[in-house]
């Protein structure tokens, strides 16, 4: 069974950084369509960054391009997301999967981000 683990989150103040980690198990597939979501409070889930085009491209959401950035460690199975300059519009739990699709897993438990003074 597949299962993803989430990790690195934690109280940041604004303008700090934070690294997740994503830890995949149980898969045969590769992690090189993996991408990063988070869901507020009261609000739907959203994509934040992913892999695209086989794992060449990258894709982030407009609210933290220049300021997060999305990796990958093939040979650990496990996929990064490095959050600078954060916001407390960022706070949120963070969560790893694949796109919409038949290789979407179940979600894991995700990882609190909070940003706050």
């Amino acid at each position: 069974q597949v299962q993803l683990v989430e990790s690195g989150g934690g109280l940041v103040q604004p303008g700090g950084s934070l690294r997740l980690s994503c830890a995949v198990s149980g898969s045969i597939f590769s992690i090189n369509a993996m991408g990063w979501y988070r869901q507020a409070p009261g609000k739907q889930r959203e994509l934040v960054a992913t892999f695209i085009s086989g794992g060449s491209s990258i894709k982030y959401a407009y609210s933290v391009k220049g300021r997060f950035t999305i990796s990958r460690d093939n040979a650990k199975n496990t996929v990064y997301l490095q959050m600078d300059s954060l916001k407390p519009e960022d706070t949120a739990v963070y969560y790893c999967n694949n796109p919409p699709g038949p290789l979407r897993f179940d979600w894991g438990q995700g990882t609190q981000v909070t940003v706050s003074s």
